[in-house]
């Protein structure tokens, strides 16, 4: 078995995509439109589906806003340079929600970032 996507639902399938392409270096992968069924998805990551985990974004057509609740934590994506990564999301315009240093009671470098919707993506320093 292997995991093969994270299902994310959004108020805005473009800014999405470019948050996640453009602010966080992910490829578009593929997209599918369903009118009929009112929804679009886009899929993206850092390598092929064959290879490795993604997201899947998905539209609902007419639906601009989700709560989030209180049940999803967040994504976490390794990067070299956490604070290097933070400066990167903020001169995008993305949101920084806790500056890169070490995790409570220990020595890992994280950092928290939010996408467009609001979800939480940590950033795990792995030098």
């Amino acid at each position: 078995m292997r995991l093969l996507h994270t299902m994310l639902r959004v108020g805005d399938l473009g800014r999405s995509v470019k948050f996640y392409t453009e602010v966080l270096g992910m490829k578009l992968l593929r997209t599918t439109d369903r009118p009929d069924q009112k929804y679009s998805l886009a899929f993206v990551g850092y390598d092929d589906e064959e290879r490795a985990s993604v997201i899947e974004l998905t539209y609902n057509y007419g639906v601009e806003k989700y709560d989030l609740g209180s049940a999803f934590g967040h994504l976490a994506i390794a990067v070299a340079d956490a604070a290097r990564a933070c400066e990167q999301v903020r001169a995008s315009g993305g949101r920084v929600t806790r500056e890169a240093g070490p995790v409570k009671g220990g020595t890992t470098v994280i950092a928290f970032v939010e996408d467009p919707d609001g979800y939480k993506i940590e950033f795990i320093e792995r030098r």
